[in-house]
């Protein structure tokens, strides 16, 4: 599985860009928000360091646009386009599922629904520039270093630990009451050891 090709890529070394990409997101977003806010603020949906959208779109961004590596224009163009397009979406279906969208553009000029703006669209053609042209070279070349067997682990663990912090924020998000549903666990466990003693 680890092995196969996408795009001309092996699975495993898109998996690890898409962590580091989700990493560096989570990084850059957090410190331009904490800096734009005057204090620490934490743009990932859950505990750990990590912000999905920014792997998906790092990823998926550098397959559909590596061709593009010669022409910077229409690199840009359609970086800007497609990472905008994207980002509605994700809006959308945050907005339907959850009925919230994690970030607000209302204030921000040319805006449409607060969920895309002009400023991030202007943005994100840079940054699909950085991700094709200079970031994603140097990913491959950092990922390609790892050890087959160490990688694989560590791709492992990091989805297992973000399933299960995804999963107990997602259930919060949508209204579980989880302590309740926690003390109710730890309630039927209790009526079993004291069957037992």
């Amino acid at each position: 599985m680890w092995t196969r090709e996408i795009f001309g890529t092996e699975l495993i070394y898109l998996v690890e860009c898409f962590i580091l990409y989700s990493f560096i997101g989570w990084v850059v977003e957090s410190l331009y928000m904490s800096f734009c806010n005057r204090k620490w603020t934490n743009r990932g949906f859950t505990f750990g360091p990590f912000c999905p959208i920014y792997g998906f779109g790092g990823v998926v961004g550098y397959i559909v646009m590596h061709p593009l590596s010669g022409h910077l224009v229409w690199l840009y163009l359609i970086g800007a386009f497609l990472a905008t397009t994207f980002e509605y979406l994700v809006g959308i279906l945050m907005q339907k599922t959850l009925h919230e969208v994690w970030w607000d553009y209302n204030e921000k000029p040319f805006n449409y629904k607060g969920i895309i703006c002009l400023e991030s669209t202007i943005a994100w053609g840079f940054y699909a520039i950085i991700i094709v042209k200079f970031l994603n070279g140097r990913m491959m070349n950092l990922v390609s270093r790892v050890p087959f067997n160490i990688g694989r682990r560590l791709c492992w663990c990091v989805i297992f630990v973000y399933f299960v912090d995804f999963t107990y924020h997602l259930l919060q998000a949508l209204g579980y009451d989880l302590k309740a549903k926690r003390e109710k666990v730890k309630d039927i466990y209790r009526d079993f050891r004291a069957r037992w003693n």
